[in-house]
């Protein structure tokens, strides 16, 4: 996720939602949220060129930093994921998913958009159109 406005602000949105934990923030123990870079950590380490020039095009630069969410395998996610989408995107940014080289902005995820057959986060959908892979 690429929110926009400073790491610190964003830092402190989680700090405020999510209190008392730090690296990696949790929510409800389903979802582990961290923030990565490129200058200390592998932030674009595993993107096609081609996927960082389509999220540099939407938002105007390129990104040196961002939010990472990962999830339990335990739940399916997708209601938490959208929460966290909400707060985190609520003053703009873009968000990316394992599915499609797409950047979605928050109106996009929130109406259900649907790009290349896919919404956000829809892997029941790649599983799907791509029957050969699991949820990754």
């Amino acid at each position: 996720m690429f929110p926009t406005g400073e790491r610190a602000e964003t830092v402190a949105s989680l700090d405020r939602h999510l209190p008392e934990q730090r690296h990696p923030w949790t929510l409800d123990g389903n979802l582990y949220i961290d923030t990565d870079d490129e200058q200390t950590g592998y932030l674009f380490s595993d993107w096609d060129p081609e996927d960082v020039a389509i999220l540099e095009a939407a938002i105007g630069h390129h990104p040196t930093w961002a939010v990472q969410i990962d999830i339990s395998g335990r739940i399916d996610g997708t209601a938490e994921v959208h929460q966290m989408i909400a707060l985190l995107l609520e003053h703009g940014g873009v968000a990316t998913d394992d599915y499609t080289p797409h950047p979605w902005t928050l109106p996009e995820i929130l109406s259900g958009t649907v790009i290349d057959g896919l919404r956000f986060f829809d892997f029941r959908g790649y599983q799907e159109l791509n029957p050969e892979h699991g949820r990754s």
